[in-house]
Formats: structure tokens, C-alpha cells, sequence
């Protein structure tokens, strides 16, 4: 028993360096970094942070990109999810891939698709909360809280957090917002999670569209939920 013991000891210490060095490799002062769905609500955000942070270089991806919003910093590229081959050959070379791509049917094997033919292992998601613990063992998604119409879109973030809890080869994260995300004031004070829904004092859960990416891309340059979920409200 001894023997067994140190033996899983010296296991868990090896994974600590490892994710260590994986933190290491990946924080950088300056990345190229690849925005997918860059003109929605979130995406058009993550991108606005990531010139404000600054240093970085930004390829903002989207179906119908803005051209004449071109800056030294920021190039705008088109590109579809539902189109693999093109979308991946502009991600390739990237140092990470974020995506803030709506959550129609299919679209969780696809991007995960893109992302892996791309080469590039950091791929951040912008997830849904609906796969939130909301008590031991019950999602929200399963509370019977979320409207109809909204449940594909719901399941389908779900099914990509699948997917990425069963992939060995991408330094993944999925983060999933509060229940409730939308414009607010950018306050940069937050609640940060893993697995179970945020609640505030109020019993809401909520969050800003601009506090949500400040976290996404503290994430970004500091990763600390590598293969893994976190979460965020206030």
C-alpha cells in the first residue's frame, strides 16, 4: 500500500508540472489570436478587449466581416463555420482560436472540426450555461426554466462541452456565462466558477456582455482552466 501511494503521489505531481508548463507556453504578452463570429454581441467584444489590452494581434472572422474597419491590429477575414475547409486554413498559424458562434444544430461538431484540421491546440469557447449545475445533479437545461424555442441552441453548446470533455488533443476551455448575459456596465467585478450556476445575493444569475469577456480574455493570457469548464456572474 506504501508503494501504491507514493506512486500516485508522484502522479499527481507530474500532472502539476505539466499543467504548469502548459500555462507557461501559452501566457503570452502578445498573441495572434483568432476571433470566430467576431460581429456579434460577445464576439464584436472580445474583440474591442483584445485591442484595448493591446500588443495582441487579432484575425476577426465572421460571415459578412467589417473591411473598412481593417486596423494594424485588427484584420478582418470572412469565414463560416458551415464552410470547414476555408475557415480552417485561416486559423491555421493562429496561437489561439476564441469562438462566439451561435449554437444552431450541428454547429458543435463542425467548429470542433475546423479548430483540430487548423493546427492550433488553444481554442477557447464561449459557451452556454444551460449545462450548469443548478442543484447536485440537475442542469439547468433539465429545469423546465428555459424556453422552448431556446432549447436547440441550448443543447447544442451542451453537446460541444461534450465533445471537448472527450478531447485529448486541444488545450481547451469552455466558458459558460451567468443565466442571464446582456448589455450592462463593464464593473470588472465578478464571481468566477466551475460546474454550478452563479447566484447573487438577489437570486438572480447574471452577468454583462463586458464583464464576461474581460474574464474570457484574463483566460486568454493566463490560463487557468485549461481542459476544463468555468463559469461567471456576479
Amino acid at each position: 500500500m506504501p508503494a501504491k501511494a507514493h506512486g500516485n503521489a508522484t502522479d499527481d505531481l507530474s500532472r502539476v508540472k505539466i499543467a504548469r508548463w502548459h500555462r507557461s507556453a501559452l501566457e503570452s504578452a502578445s498573441m495572434h489570436v483568432a476571433v470566430v463570429g467576431a460581429t456579434g454581441n460577445i464576439g464584436s467584444r472580445i474583440v474591442a478587449e483584445l485591442q484595448r489590452r493591446g500588443g495582441h494581434q487579432i484575425t476577426a472572422i465572421a460571415r459578412h466581416p467589417k473591411s473598412s474597419e481593417q486596423t494594424p491590429a485588427v484584420r478582418w477575414v470572412a469565414g463560416d463555420v458551415t464552410d470547414p475547409q476555408p475557415l480552417s486554413s485561416v486559423l491555421r498559424g493562429h496561437q489561439a482560436v476564441i469562438s462566439s458562434i451561435p449554437y444552431a444544430p450541428g454547429y458543435a461538431d463542425k467548429i470542433l472540426s475546423v479548430v483540430r484540421a487548423s493546427g492550433v491546440k488553444r481554442y477557447i469557447a464561449v459557451g452556454g450555461a444551460g449545462s450548469l449545475e443548478i442543484a447536485p445533479g440537475k442542469l439547468l437545461k433539465d429545469s423546465g426554466q428555459i424556453p422552448a424555442e431556446w432549447m436547440p441552441a441550448v443543447n447544442e453548446a451542451s453537446a460541444l462541452l461534450t465533445l471537448l470533455r472527450q478531447d485529448k488533443t486541444l488545450d481547451w476551455t469552455f466558458f459558460s456565462p451567468a443565466a442571464l448575459i446582456g448589455p450592462g456596465p463593464r464593473t470588472g467585478k465578478f464571481r468566477l466558477g466551475t460546474d454550478q450556476l452563479i447566484v447573487g445575493p438577489d437570486g438572480k444569475s447574471s452577468i454583462s456582455y463586458d464583464d464576461y469577456v474581460i474574464a474570457l480574455v484574463d483566460e486568454l493570457e493566463k490560463p487557468q482552466h485549461l481542459r476544463r469548464r468555468f463559469t461567471i456572474g456576479y
